[in-house]
């Protein structure tokens, strides 16, 4: 078992990151929009400030009511397009309910897009030229290079189709020369695609989905999961324990 550890991962990239904002002539910046009070969405721009410090980045956040307008948060996105200090833009998900999350994104420049959700950076993507690509397939990729896993030639098989991670998921590995196989809930028989797979991306938020004997040996499991049970404990889309000794890596 190669256990895939995402947070140190993560912490090399960021120390790399901070060594080349050194030598730019100013560091980047980067604006996190939170709309309303949810406690998780707070968590989440909290850790995303944090990670800007660690790199050396410049970070903007910026707190609006959850009775904010949609114009009035399109009006602040084209704000920060045409600031020339702000290199990229995140609004953070949900949104509520009154306002369009898709024409938010839209109206994000493509080029500040760091989620890399807006249709351009979708469609380049999908051409395989892509621009700014969305960030958690983007980092199962790292992931995957760092292990030394090669996508090339390999069975993938990827359980969820969200468009945040299911959908371009797949494409990447695509790009990357495996072929791929993608499961929605509408997919008859899951466990005989799972067990078929080289290299497994799991995203559904249904707690221990993917059970010990859906998965081959020596395949590798990146679960995207996460999910709080009644008791407080948070538990990944895959049964972790059932699936370690016999991957040859696993998140």
């Amino acid at each position: 078992m190669n256990i895939i550890d995402g947070k140190e991962i993560a912490r090399k990239l960021r120390e790399k990151i901070a060594e080349e904002v050194k030598t730019l002539k100013r560091p980047p910046g980067l604006a996190v929009i939170l709309v309303g009070e949810d406690p998780a969405s707070a968590v989440y721009v909290r850790n995303k400030e944090l990670a800007c410090i660690e790199a050396g980045f410049f970070s903007d956040k910026i707190i609006k009511s959850e009775n904010t307008t949609e114009e009035q948060l399109l009006e602040e996105v084209e704000r920060l397009n045409n600031n020339p200090h702000i290199d990229g833009i995140l609004v953070q998900l949900p949104l509520p309910s009154h306002i369009n999350a898709n024409k938010v994104i839209e109206h994000i420049s493509p080029y500040k897009d760091i989620d890399g959700f807006h249709s351009e950076n979708i469609g380049k993507l999908m051409q395989n030229k892509a621009h700014l690509r969305p960030c958690t397939p983007k980092g199962i990729m790292t992931m995957l290079d760092s292990i030394g896993c090669e996508v090339w030639g390999t069975n993938c098989v990827v359980v969820g189709a969200s468009n945040i991670v299911g959908r371009p998921m797949a494409m990447e590995l695509l790009n990357a020369g495996g072929t791929v196989t993608i499961c929605n809930s509408k997919t008859k028989d899951i466990p005989s695609k799972v067990k078929e797979a080289d290299i497994v991306v799991v995203g559904v938020g249904i707690p221990k989905m993917v059970k010990g004997d859906w998965v081959k040996e020596g395949a590798v499991v990146i679960d995207v999961g996460i999910n709080r049970l009644e008791d407080g404990s948070l538990v990944g889309d895959v049964d972790y324990d059932a699936i370690k000794d016999k991957a040859a890596g696993i998140t």
